[in-house]
């Protein structure tokens, strides 16, 4: 790595933690309908208005010692933590890409993605603003890289934009086949209608391939946080009726869409690959059988809390 490639990725660190900071308004405002633009950054309870010093992305927290100058109100650890991990997936987003439109075009999309994310994990809620404006993109980025990437033809140009309509119409079945098989195993609706406008918004950017992946990696991820949630709260916070309570309660799967999607963008040709080899060994027999039978147990398991949950519910 020479000094160049190392000056850019200091630039790309710090312009991902700017950007971070503002995600940080846009996670707190949108779901409340406020503007982002204005009023400036300032403290939600004396209503200070934040400095130039104030504001800069990690180290002004730092340098306030989490709190506000001026009330000294304690200001959440979140916020630096955000600022941060968006300066990384800048990081890792140019190291993967290098200085490509590419680059540029997932930059906005993780984005969206890490805003979405957070504001699911808040509020249960995909605000229609961000998910709309993000499948916009989505299509604009398609076209310019089908223009670009075909020696400025538009052929090139339809092609792409027609993928990226595909990838939105699979991504929103995808959505539909996910809540039936959910509310078949959960007994009742299990989506929001949230979560097919994020599908369609992924597949905006990308193609069938990666909105297939999407779609199984975040069921994945929905199941075994399902499992982890409500089996703590069997095994650890009052045995079977506390995981009952837990079965009946919401989870956002925003944020199982979203990490789906990142690791299908970034892995998803050596998942593809892994795959492909596992399947053509003799191993996928001496996976399948356990795998099955562990989806049997699981099955049961979810019918059993939900039946524990009416008779508590009815009580």
């Amino acid at each position: 790595m020479n000094i160049y490639d190392t000056s850019v990725q200091v630039i790309v660190f710090w312009l991902g933690a700017a950007i971070g900071s503002f995600l940080n308004v846009v996670v707190y405002r949108v779901p409340a309908g406020l503007s982002v633009m204005w009023p400036p950054s300032r403290c939600p309870k004396c209503f200070h208005q934040l400095g130039m010093g104030e504001n800069i992305p990690i180290l002004g927290w730092l340098l306030l010692r989490g709190k506000c100058r001026h009330c000294h109100t304690p200001i959440a650890p979140r916020y630096p933590i955000v600022e941060t991990i968006t300066a990384i997936i800048f990081v890792l987003i140019y190291n993967h890409f290098g200085l490509t439109i590419q680059t540029l075009g997932y930059f906005l999309l993780m984005c969206w993605l890490f805003a979405l994310t957070l504001i699911d994990l808040d509020t249960m809620t995909l605000p229609n603003p961000l998910t709309q404006s993000g499948l916009v993109l989505g299509l604009v980025f398609q076209i310019v890289v089908g223009y670009l990437d075909n020696n400025h033809s538009i052929i090139g140009l339809r092609e792409s934009l027609i993928q990226g309509i595909l990838a939105m119409v699979l991504g929103i079945w995808l959505y539909d086949t996910i809540a039936i098989v959910g509310s078949m195993m959960m007994g009742r609706s299990a989506q929001g209608g949230g979560d097919a406008k994020l599908l369609a918004m992924i597949g905006a950017w990308s193609n069938w391939k990666v909105i297939l992946l999407t779609a199984g990696v975040a069921a994945v991820l929905a199941i075994v946080g399902f499992v982890v949630v409500a089996g703590y709260s069997t095994f650890k916070s009052g045995g079977i009726k506390a995981g009952a309570n837990k079965l009946i309660q919401p989870l956002p799967f925003g944020p199982s869409i979203a990490c789906g999607a990142t690791i299908a963008l970034f892995g998803g040709d050596w998942l593809i690959g892994s795959y492909q080899e596992f399947m053509r060994s003799d191993a996928r027999y001496l996976v399948g059988v356990p795998l099955l039978i562990a989806l049997t147990g699981l099955w049961w398991w979810v019918r059993r809390l939900r039946l524990r949950s009416s008779r508590s519910i009815g009580s």
